[in-house]
């Protein structure tokens, strides 16, 4: 079974870095491809970035150059290290599996059903 916990969200000012960090409490995380989305308020949620079982990456135009997402197999944890925060990426930031083996074997992402509960990040001075 899929559980998924987010942390590392707070208060920062602009300019800061942030890490966030979701553990995937699943027997099988290493196959999981994983994703990072976010949801500002009044806004759809959308997605942040994604990194499949093999480590391959893709990032949302906004986050290319200023997010980088990782995964520790053996932690069953995958990261978002946001560095150069804006105000417009006050959001809460949720973590999710893609658990289908379709995914695995074709070394792709797909959003999962499987989401944690989020962590909130703001952005203020």
């Amino acid at each position: 079974q899929v559980q998924l916990v987010e942390s590392g969200g707070g208060l920062v000012q602009p300019g800061d870095s942030l890490r966030l960090s979701c553990v995937d409490s699943s027997r099988v995380f290493s196959i999981n491809g994983m994703g990072w989305y976010r949801q500002a308020p009044g806004k759809q949620r959308e997605l942040v970035a994604s990194i499949t079982a093999g480590g391959k990456t893709n990032y949302a135009d906004f986050a290319k150059g200023r997010f980088t997402i990782s995964r520790d197999n053996e932690k069953k944890t995958v990261y978002l290290q946001m560095n150069s925060l804006k105000s417009g990426d006050t959001a809460v930031y949720y973590c999710n599996a893609d658990t289908n083996l379709e995914s695995y074997y074709s070394n792709i992402y797909k959003e999962g059903n499987h989401w944690g509960p989020g962590t909130q990040v703001t952005v203020s001075s």
